[in-house]
C-alpha cells in the first residue's frame, strides 16, 4: 500500500475518535442534567378537562403535572385534597393550573352565589323573546335596563333609562354561554347590580315593563336621558306640562332722579386769640425790670 494512504487513514480515524469521545461525553453530560432536573420537578395540580363557573371540583377533574420550579405559576396547587370540593368561579381550560383566584372558598355554595363578589347582589328579571333582544342575552354581556310605565301625575306612559351597563350573570338556568356562541331562549336573566340598584330594578318591575337594551362592553359611557311619553311618539312634541316655558325678555330698568343736593351747614369759626401784651425792660443801675404795657394803652 502507498504509505501517503495509510497515513491519511490513521489521521482520519484518530479525528473520528475524538470527534466521538466529545460527542460521548457532552450526551452523558446532558442525561445526567435532565435527571438531575426531573430529580427537582415540582407538583402541580392541573384540570383533566375544562370547567366552567359553578362547577363544584372533583377527583376526576383534576391531577398531578410535574413542573419545574420556576414555572410554578403563583397561587397554585401542590395537593389535590386542596381543591376538591370547591366551586369554579373563573373558566378553567384543560391541563391549565388550578389556581386560588379561580375557586371559592370551600362550603360557600353552589353554582351562582359563589361567583356574586362581596357587597354586590345578584337579581332576576323575567323576559321574552322581545325583550330578552331575541335570546341574545348571553353570560358576561353588559345591557341596560329600561322600563315603561305611567309615572305619578304624567300625561300618559313613559319610558326611561333606569340602569345602564349591568353584568349579565346568567341567562336562565346557563352561567355560560353556547359553545358555539349561538342564542339561548331564556326565560329570566340573572343581573349583578349595588343593592340601591337591586331595590330600583324591582321596582321597575314591579310598577312597570322591564326590557333590557344590549350595549357593547368596552362602552362605559353613561348616557343622561329625559325619557321618553308616549304622546312625543305620536305628536312628536313633550307633554305641555313639561314643556319649558318661553323665557320673557326681562324690563329695561327705570330712570332714577338724581336727589337734590343739600345745602351746605354754616361752619362756626372759633375768633382768633388775642395778641400777647407789650413788654418794656427797665434798668436802673444794676436793676433790671420788666414792665407790661396793656393792649390799646398804646395811643
Amino acid at each position: 500500500m502507498d504509505r501517503r494512504f495509510l497515513t491519511v487513514l490513521g489521521v482520519s480515524l484518530v479525528f473520528a475518535l475524538v470527534v466521538s469521545s466529545v460527542f460521548y461525553q457532552m450526551t452523558a453530560h446532558s442525561g445526567t442534567s435532565n435527571k438531575t432536573d426531573t430529580s427537582n420537578m415540582k407538583d402541580m395540580v392541573v384540570a383533566t378537562h375544562p370547567m366552567g363557573v359553578g362547577v363544584m371540583v372533583k377527583p376526576p377533574d383534576v391531577k398531578i403535572m410535574k413542573v419545574p420550579p420556576d414555572a410554578f405559576p403563583k397561587g397554585a396547587f401542590i395537593k389535590v385534597e386542596d381543591v376538591l370540593d370547591r366551586p369554579v368561579i373563573s373558566n378553567i381550560l384543560i391541563d391549565e393550573p388550578i389556581l386560588e383566584g379561580r375557586l371559592a372558598a370551600k362550603g360557600s355554595g353552589l353554582g351562582l352565589a359563589p361567583t356574586i363578589p362581596v357587597g354586590m347582589r345578584a337579581v332576576s328579571v323575567r323576559v321574552n323573546d322581545v325583550a330578552g333582544v331575541a335570546g341574545f342575552v348571553l353570560p358576561g354581556m353588559h345591557v341596560d335596563v329600561l322600563v315603561t310605565g305611567r309615572p305619578p301625575n304624567g300625561e300618559g306612559d313613559m319610558t326611561s333609562t333606569c340602569l345602564q351597563n349591568i353584568l349579565v350573570l346568567s341567562a336562565g338556568q346557563n352561567m355560560q354561554a353556547d359553545a358555539r356562541g349561538q342564542a339561548m331562549s331564556a326565560p329570566t336573566v340573572t343581573l349583578l347590580v349595588t343593592p340601591e340598584q337591586a331595590e330600583t330594578l324591582t321596582l321597575a318591575g314591579a310598577d312597570g315593563h322591564v326590557q333590557l337594551v344590549l350595549r357593547n362592553s368596552s362602552d362605559q359611557t353613561m348616557e343622561k336621558t329625559p325619557g321618553r311619553y308616549i304622546t312625543e311618539l305620536y305628536t312628536g312634541r313633550r307633554p305641555a306640562a313639561l314643556e319649558k316655558p318661553e323665557a320673557a325678555p326681562k324690563p329695561r330698568p327705570r330712570a332714577v332722579a338724581a336727589a337734590p343736593a343739600p345745602a351746605p351747614v354754616p361752619v362756626a369759626v372759633a375768633p382768633p386769640p388775642p395778641p400777647p401784651p407789650d413788654q418794656v425792660v427797665v434798668i436802673r443801675g444794676t436793676t433790671r425790670t420788666v414792665e407790661t404795657i396793656p393792649n390799646g394803652a398804646k395811643n
